[in-house]
């Protein structure tokens, strides 16, 4: 583990301390800002799938098939993210934290650039949705080893009795990149008068690119990571902890499973939903934006009460919540009155994170530290593949299937926040113990 975070070695770890301890300002910019870049490609690549992708990479399809295929793309990179997870993981619990954040920034920038100078179908022919899902790919494959490494900076920074505080500095940092994301999205869409297909769309995924530089600089300030010796770091540490905590790992995935599904129907599928049902789209951007705002403010404040009153509780009662959203929500924004529409976004979005605040933590803390960037990685980003890289295709193909009723949706979306309370209850609740008492458990 690498010794530049480790502010009370006492108290939450046993491996050695840092010369230099890490403030919570600079584990905030390390852990939030770099996540927000990282999820800020996410949200906009999401959204020109659910908005301009069909007509310029897939034009001979109809609307909603089109729409289908966007969606795959989108999905696509989900397939890279367990390789991801699995591979940065396993360098990240063998060399230490602060390379592969930095590898992983980079890799996602320079995807997102490419992306926005990509030619649409109409000149480049079928090469164009090809290099579309490659990019697609490498930004999976490098989100795949940036959440569990950012997580872990708060996590393991973090004074006791805080880590499910610091650890949502993650959290945070998702919603932020999905407002940074939805509000550039919204501004190029109003400056382009609506008409982003035509060329606008391409800024979004340059402001991407360049915004790395940004990232980049708050990741270097962290003083460099001592690589753990051999006696402590397993050869392969995923393969170590399956054969010690296989149970944990299965209901790991299974929590990120639920809240993956959830949050990328809530966050990609809807968009595309809402149009279908006489919103425009900048009334959906605007519905996305005021989801990411109180997301921001929830995922703390969800966090901190996980400190206070323990993890599974949150999470469970969390997921309860999500589930009596979900079935109200189809109704409400089926009456075509805007401001019901806007309130519905807004309490998803800060119902969401009522999970998502206390999860980098809840996780975190199951597993050894010689192997946690493995194990947290592989199990978040397995599920994260298995739940958010299938929800909108699946999604739209039910709405298809049942002729526009939103009835299969709403019982798959539910039988995934079912999946997260129950794996949630079954996972040991460590937000008590030390560091060094999880360590012995």
């Amino acid at each position: 583990m690498p010794q530049s975070i480790q502010p009370n070695v006492a108290l939450e770890t046993s491996q050695p301390h840092s010369k230099r301890p890490v403030s919570a300002l600079r584990t905030f910019f390390v852990s939030c800002f770099g996540t927000a870049l990282e999820f800020y490609d996410f949200t906009i690549y999401g959204l020109a799938a659910a908005l301009v992708f069909p007509q310029l990479f897939f034009p001979d399809l109809d609307p909603l098939t089109g729409t289908l295929v966007a969606f795959a793309s989108f999905g696509a990179g989900f397939l890279a993210r367990p390789l991801g997870g699995i591979v940065l993981g396993h360098f990240g619990d063998k060399l230490g934290r602060r390379k592969i954040l930095v590898l992983t920034l980079l890799m996602m920038g320079g995807s997102t650039f490419l992306i926005g100078c990509l030619p649409s179908a109409a000149t480049l022919g079928s090469a164009a949705p090809i290099l579309l899902i490659v990019l697609r790919l490498v930004q999976g494959f490098s989100a795949g080893g940036e959440w569990g490494g950012a997580a872990l900076v708060g996590i393991e920074a973090a004074p006791a009795g805080r880590r499910g505080f610091w650890g949502s500095f993650t959290s945070m940092g998702i919603g932020l990149g999905v407002l940074l994301g939805s509000g550039v999205f919204s501004l190029t869409d109003a400056v382009a008068g609506g008409e982003v297909a035509a060329f606008a769309w391409r800024v979004p995924f340059w402001i991407g690119g360049l915004l790395v530089v940004a990232g980049l600089v708050a990741r270097l300030s962290l003083p460099q990571d001592e690589r753990p010796s051999t006696q402590e770091t397993p050869k392969i540490p995923l393969l170590a902890v399956l054969k010690s905590h296989p149970r944990r790992i299965l209901l790991s995935i299974g929590v990120s499973y639920g809240y993956n599904t959830f949050t990328y129907i809530a966050t990609v599928f809807l968009m595309s939903y809402v149009l279908q049902h006489g919103y425009s789209g900048t009334e959906s951007l605007q519905f996305q934006l005021w989801g990411a705002v109180a997301s921001v403010i929830s995922a703390p404040l969800a966090a901190a009460l996980s400190d206070r009153i323990g993890r599974k509780p949150v999470m469970v009662v969390g997921s309860a919540m999500l589930i009596i959203y979900f079935v109200l929500f189809f109704p409400s924004i089926e009456t075509h009155t805007g401001w019901l529409a806007l309130l519905m976004f807004t309490l998803g979005g800060a119902l969401n994170t009522v999970p998502q605040g206390p999860l980098p933590a809840f996780l975190g803390e199951q597993f050894p530290a010689a192997s946690r960037y493995s194990a947290i990685s592989a199990s978040y980003q397995i599920g994260s593949a298995l739940g958010g890289g299938t929800a909108a295709t699946v999604a739209t193909a039910l709405l298809i299937a049942n002729h526009g009723d939103p009835i299969g949706v709403v019982i798959y979306t539910v039988a995934a926040l079912a999946i997260m309370g129950l794996c949630s209850w079954g996972l040991r609740d460590n937000a008590k113990l030390t560091m060094v008492e999880i360590e012995a458990a």
